[in-house]
């Protein structure tokens, strides 16, 4: 499954990530790779505790991408 995530930098200069699909999953990392990393961590973590207390999965997303010229 695909989930979104946002990345954000933070004032200290940490990348912060977050999956609007979950509520409550956070990450971080020193860099964008390390966050990204972290996050995927946190959401398979995450859609673990789902399975284990028998709460719905929240469905993962599908995208395209649409080639326009101009």
């Amino acid at each position: 499954m695909k989930y979104r995530i946002l990345i954000e930098i933070d004032e200290e200069g940490v990348f912060v990530t977050s999956c609007p699909s979950l509520p409550g999953c956070h990450s971080q990392g020193s860099t964008r790779s390390e966050a990204v990393a972290n996050m995927q961590e946190a959401v398979e973590v995450y859609l673990e505790s789902l399975r284990e207390h028998d709460e719905p999965i929240p469905p993962g997303i599908t995208e395209d991408v649409v080639e326009v010229t101009g």
